[in-house]
């Protein structure tokens, strides 16, 4: 069984933007996405689930978009 794990990785706009252009890719074509974070290779699969979540507290906002899907039995 997997380890739970919950981190964030910063990145440059450039490199961010190409990931996204990547998912968006992904989504638009319903294929598998796959991504490396933190040395960790994922597999997103193209029936994963979508959501925007936008959170705010005090002065600050945070808008993320995320993706929920099972993991493969091990």
């Amino acid at each position: 069984m997997a380890e739970d794990r919950d981190l964030e990785k910063v990145y440059s706009r450039k490199q961010f933007a190409a990931k996204l252009r990547r998912l968006a890719d992904s989504i638009e074509t319903e294929k598998a996405f796959t991504i490396q974070v933190a040395g960790e290779r994922l597999k997103i699969p193209a029936e994963a689930e979508f959501n925007v979540e936008h959170e705010r507290s005090g002065d600050t906002e945070e808008l993320e978009f995320q993706l929920r899907w099972k993991r493969a039995a091990e």
